[in-house]
């Protein structure tokens, strides 16, 4: 079955992320996750892209970033996933006892506007949410922790502004309707934001195969007519 196209255009926003093969732990103590860091560090000297939020969970990560050359998005997810795998593998003795990630990166692109802001509280509070903190500025391997604590030289300034208060804005739970529609974008590969931007968005970038109910579609067989007596 041929890959549903991805979004990857110079400019755009997007929330990207990866998981740990059958969901295993990927980061197991502190020094994983300075690790992790510095990887994140290279691949951001190596690749034109801009990184705006993070949080490195123990068995997956998310990042919200900005290519600025067509495909680098791409590019720079496969060297931080290939760089990470090769790593992990020497510094565990596993190679060739398996995969480390369970497939290729999700992605979706997300509207310049209060979606981006909707969508940088859904990646600093996952470690909240999980239960791991008891706020969610208290962990310490994600993008509120280090900017916080500047210098954050991983992180780029924003598009738009964050809104006042945004720590506590962070530890507040997104709304039902909220945490649904990053979910399925997540999972769907789709265009977050207003009705009309999503629209010309999957249009513009081949995306209709994101927004199409999932399923094969029921064919109804007519019945043969009956005979008559």
């Amino acid at each position: 079955m041929p890959r549903p196209p991805r979004a990857d255009e110079a400019g755009g926003l997007y929330h990207a992320l990866n998981r740990g093969n059958l969901r295993a732990t990927i980061f197991h103590k502190d020094a994983d996750y300075e690790a992790f860091e510095r990887i994140l560090s290279e691949g951001l000297q190596i690749h034109q892209v801009e990184l705006f939020s993070f949080q490195l969970m123990p068995n997956h990560y998310h990042l919200v970033l900005r290519p600025l050359v067509d495909g680098e998005m791409g590019r720079f997810m496969g060297w931080i996933g290939g760089t990470h795998t090769m790593r992990y593998h020497a510094h565990y003795h596993t190679s060739g006892l398996g995969h480390i990630y369970q497939q290729r990166f999700k992605s979706f692109p997300i509207q310049n506007d209060q979606h981006f802001l909707v969508v940088c509280r859904y990646v600093e509070r996952n470690a909240l949410r999980a239960g791991l903190v008891d706020q969610a500025e208290q962990w310490r391997w994600g993008s509120l922790w280090h900017w916080l604590h500047p210098p954050a030289p991983l992180l780029s300034p924003w598009p738009i502004p964050r809104l006042p208060g945004w720590v506590q804005r962070v530890n507040t739970p997104l709304s039902d309707s909220e945490l649904a529609a990053v979910r399925l974008s997540a999972q769907r590969g789709r265009p977050l934001g207003d009705p009309e931007w999503i629209e010309s968005t999957v249009s513009r970038l081949k995306l209709e195969s994101t927004i199409r109910p999932r399923g094969r579609q029921q064919i109804r067989v007519p019945k043969s007519p009956t005979k008559e007596a």
